[in-house]
C-alpha cells in the first residue's frame, strides 16, 4: 500500500508542476495524497518535517551567499568586475565574448546563482558586445552559456543543497566545483576563441593598454577581486564554515558599497527585498522537499529503485550512462535547484550502492542540472537571456548547437575520466 501511495503522490506532483503549479505547493499536495492514502503514515509528521528540513545549518549559506550576490550588482561590484574583465580579455578573438565568460566565473566566486547573474550581464555585456560586431544570437548564447558556470564555483547553491542533503561533504564538493569550474572557464574560452577565428570576431583591443589604464583598472577592483579567495580561502583553511563564508561575503559586500558609496536607504531596501523573496522560493521548495525525502526513506523507495536497476544494469559505467540522459531530460523540465532537491535524496543512495563516491556522483548531478538550464522547453538561464536582449528563441538555439556539443563531451569526461577534474 505504501508504494502504490508513494507512486500516486509522485504522480500528483508531475502532473501540478507540469501545469505549471508551484514546485513547492506541487510538492506539498503529492506528500499530502500519500497521507491520505497511507493510513499508517502520521501527517503530523508532515508539520514535523517542514520545520525540521530547514533547520540545517548547512542551509543558513545558502540565504548567505544569495544575499551576497544581490548586493553585489547594488553596491558596485559587478561594474568594477566588468571593467576588469574587459581589460584582461581585451586581447583574445572573441572580445567581450571572452570577458562575459570570465565574469561568470568569478561572480560563480560570490554568489552563486546562475539566473541573476545571466540576466545582469545581459543587460550590462550584451549590448556592448553587439556595438564591438558580435551578433545578438552569439553574445546571447554566450552570456547563458557562460552562466552555467556559476553554480560550479564555489559557493555554488546547488552544491551546498545536494551536500546537505546527500549526506555528503560541503567542503570536497566546492573543493571539485572549483577544479571543474576553472576547467570549464579555460575550455570555454578556448573554445569561443576558436569560434570567433572561424567567424572573424575581431579582439576588443587590438592595441596597447593606454598608459596607467591597468592600474587604475586594478585600483577600482581589486577590493572586489579578492573576496572569492577570501570566501574559499576561508573555507579551505578551516577559518570558517561553508555557512559563515556567506556571513562574510555579506558584511563585505555592504562595506564596499558604503566606502564606494553606490549603496544609499533606497538600494538596500531593494536588495534586501529581492534577496527576501529569493531565499523565500527557495526555503519554501526545501521545506516541502524534506517531507518527500522522509517519505521515501519510509518507504524504502531508493533501495526498491536500485535493486530494479540492479537487475538490468550491473556495470556502473551503464548506470552512469542512464542517469546522465535521465538527468538531460529532467533538467530540460524542471528547474536545477527544484530537481536537485527532490532527486539527491532517491539518487545519492543508489550511486553508493554502485561503488559511486557521492561527491563525483553530485557534480554530475549539478553539471546535468547545469545544461538544463539552458535547455528547451524550460531552461530558465535561456528564457532570462532572451528576455533581457530580445533574441528569439529560435536564433538562440540555432547559434548554440556547437556549445551543447562542447558541454556535452565536458560531461562524459567528468562522468568516466573524474581523475583530470580533481
Amino acid at each position: 500500500m505504501g508504494e502504490i501511495a508513494v507512486l500516486v503522490a509522485t504522480i500528483v506532483m508531475l502532473v501540478l508542476i507540469f501545469v505549471k503549479v508551484p514546485i513547492f505547493v506541487s510538492m506539498i499536495c503529492a506528500c499530502l495524497s500519500y497521507f491520505a492514502l497511507n493510513p499508517d503514515a502520521n501527517i503530523v509528521i508532515a508539520a514535523q518535517r517542514i520545520t525540521s528540513g530547514i533547520e540545517s545549518t548547512s542551509l543558513l549559506a545558502c540565504p548567505f551567499f544569495i544575499m551576497a550576490g544581490v548586493f553585489f550588482n547594488y553596491t558596485g561590484v559587478t561594474s568594477r568586475l566588468v571593467d576588469f574583465c574587459t581589460l584582461a580579455t581585451g586581447r583574445l578573438n572573441g572580445g567581450l565574448a571572452q570577458a562575459n565568460i570570465l565574469l561568470s566565473t568569478i561572480m560563480g566566486g560570490m554568489s552563486g546563482s546562475s539566473n541573476a547573474d545571466a540576466a545582469m550581464e545581459a543587460k550590462i555585456l550584451v549590448p556592448a558586445m553587439e556595438e564591438s560586431g558580435l551578433s545578438k544570437p552569439f553574445s546571447t548564447v554566450i552570456t547563458a552559456f557562460s552562466s552555467i558556470i556559476t553554480p560550479l564555483i564555489p559557493p555554488g547553491i546547488g552544491m551546498i543543497l545536494y551536500g546537505t542533503l546527500a549526506g555528503a561533504s560541503i567542503g570536497k564538493m566546492f573543493m571539485w566545483g572549483l577544479v571543474i569550474g576553472l576547467i570549464t572557464c579555460v575550455t570555454m574560452m578556448a573554445f569561443t576563441e576558436y569560434i570567433a577565428r572561424r567567424r572573424g570576431y575581431k579582439p576588443y583591443r587590438t592595441g596597447r593598454v593606454a598608459k596607467g589604464e591597468t592600474a587604475r583598472v586594478l585600483k577600482r577592483s581589486w577590493a572586489a577581486l579578492v573576496l572569492p579567495f577570501i570566501i574559499i580561502g576561508s573555507i579551505r583553511i578551516g577559518i570558517v564554515s561553508p555557512s559563515e563564508a556567506g556571513a562574510v561575503a555579506v558584511i563585505y559586500s555592504l562595506v564596499l558599497g558604503l566606502v564606494w558609496r553606490e549603496m544609499g536607504k533606497k538600494e538596500l531596501l531593494a536588495a534586501l527585498h529581492e534577496s527576501a523573496v529569493t531565499v523565500g522560493s527557495l526555503m519554501l521548495i526545501v521545506a516541502a522537499a524534506s517531507i518527500y525525502s522522509w517519505v521515501l526513506t519510509k518507504e524504502q523507495i531508493p533501495q526498491l529503485f536500485a535493486n530494479f536497476l540492479l537487475k538490468f544494469i550491473s556495470d556502473k559505467y551503464l548506470f552512469v550512462l542512464f542517469i546522465n540522459l535521465f538527468l538531460l531530460v529532467v533538467g530540460m523540465l524542471m528547474e536545477g535547484a527544484s530537481a536537485t532537491i527532490i532527486l539527491s535524496p532517491l539518487l545519492a543512495p543508489v550511486a553508493m550502492m554502485y561503488g559511486i563516491d557521492l561527491i563525483h556522483f553530485g557534480m554530475i548531478i549539478i553539471f546535468n542540472m547545469s545544461i538544463g538550464g539552458i535547455s528547451p522547453p524550460i531552461g530558465t538561464l535561456m528564457f532570462v537571456t532572451c528576455g533581457v536582449t530580445g533574441c528569439s528563441i529560435k536564433d538562440f538555439l540555432k547559434e548554440s548547437v556547437p556549445y551543447f556539443i562542447y558541454l556535452l563531451v565536458l560531461l562524459v569526461l567528468i562522468s568516466y575520466v573524474p581523475f583530470l577534474f580533481y
